[in-house]
């Protein structure tokens, strides 16, 4: 599928920003991800001890398994809806489609720096499972409170990419100024020849911004109205929702 080519200037303009909570549905979207975010860092161990390379990958390849899961299951429903009225869908679709896909290509990236165990791959597969159940029977419930709900989630991996940039260059994880890119990476994400896995942290960062952006500005758009996306990543639509910095 399509994918955008980032600009430096735009992977490096990147910020940490929160969208405000303006009611009931907002502040139950980001309570349940503040309470995900805690509970896995809590017993995945990754807020205990040094951070390590070894421990970015793992944390990164588990939950890009998860990330993958609402833009397909979001699409596959308004296909559906589609389909049953026999109405068009207004872009959306094409969107979320590649917000998964895109997802996936993280995924696909990182495994080359990390064989999972078959633990791995069983904590995987029940963790997909029931998230991909639960989001399921939510989104057709409330479309709005899952884009909400990923959009506060996207907050959060733009705040954990960030934090990872951050000690590359501060030397935590210093193989990584230098250590190649995977090839795949270069090839989706039209990367320079020789670039550095810090190269591919800021351009999966510009990533998760847009999907924060787009998943904000779904929620808080009716069923019926045009994604002002269909065309690229759009700065006005960024613009009236990305809330404060940080």
């Amino acid at each position: 599928m399509h994918h955008s080519v980032w600009t430096d200037e735009e992977v490096n303009g990147v910020r940490k920003t929160h969208r405000p909570m303006e009611d009931f549905v907002d502040r139950l979207a980001f309570s349940g991800v503040k309470l995900c975010r805690w509970s896995f860092d809590t017993f995945s161990g990754f807020r205990f001890g040094e951070l390590t390379e070894s421990k970015v990958i793992s944390r990164i390849c588990f939950l890009e398994t998860v990330a993958a899961v609402p833009g397909m299951t979001a699409g596959m429903l308004r296909h559906l809806r589609s389909l049953r009225r026999m109405d068009r869908d207004h872009g959306w679709i094409h969107t979320l489609l590649e917000e998964a896909e895109n997802e996936r290509m993280h995924l696909l990236t990182f495994v080359k720096l990390k064989k999972p165990s078959y633990a791995f791959r069983t904590a995987v597969v029940a963790t997909q499972g029931i998230f991909m159940n639960l989001f399921f029977v939510a989104y057709i419930a409330s479309p709005r409170f899952c884009h909400r709900f990923v959009g506060y989630l996207e907050e959060e991996a733009v705040k954990t990419y960030t934090d990872i940039i951050h000690e590359i260059d501060n030397g935590k994880l210093k193989h990584w100024q230098t250590q190649p890119a995977p090839q795949i990476a270069i090839d989706y994400w039209h990367l320079r020849p020789d670039a550095s896995m810090r190269d591919l942290m800021l351009a999966v960062r510009m990533d998760e911004a847009n999907h924060r952006d787009v998943n904000h500005t779904f929620a808080s758009l009716r069923r019926d109205q045009t994604n002002p996306y269909v065309e690229g990543h759009s700065p006005a639509a960024t613009q009236s929702i990305s809330g404060n910095k940080q």
